[in-house]
């Protein structure tokens, strides 16, 4: 993952305020081998935990053109840039994170009380290992 990521502390903004989330932002820059590789299991999980990060970025938006059920649930087909066609939750989660890098410029979220280290540590964690890589 780390040769094809990037990643940093996530904020949420409103009228000019911001705000530090307790997530941290993944951003990939393909999203073929993740969409192809992760399980429905996870795919879920992921789902249902970072609803409300749509939610949060609906409400900071109120001219969205977007509505929060059409996100939630938009299970249409995602083809990848190699022409493989994804359906069900791996199409709902590749959606979903189109969604999310809109609103947050970020792919899908690590929630913070889920790494055993603070969030400055993981972030440079992550960054070393890319180096490494």
């Amino acid at each position: 993952m780390a040769q094809y990521c990037r990643y940093r502390s996530c904020n949420a903004g409103h009228s000019g305020w911001y705000t530090s989330l307790p997530w941290i932002g993944i951003r990939l820059t393909n999203y073929d081998d993740f969409i192809g590789s992760i399980c429905p299991r996870v795919a879920s999980r992921i789902l249902l935990e970072q609803r409300v990060l749509l939610a949060m970025a609906l409400k900071s938006q109120p001219n969205s053109p977007y509505l929060l059920e059409d996100m939630l649930f938009d299970d249409s087909p995602f083809i990848t840039t190699n022409g493989e066609q994804f359906r069900g939750l791996q199409a709902m989660l590749a959606n979903r994170m189109r969604y999310n890098r809109i609103f947050f410029g970020f792919d899908f979220f690590i929630a913070d009380d889920v790494i055993d280290r603070p969030v400055a540590d993981f972030i440079g964690l992550l960054r070393r290992y890319k180096a490494a890589a």
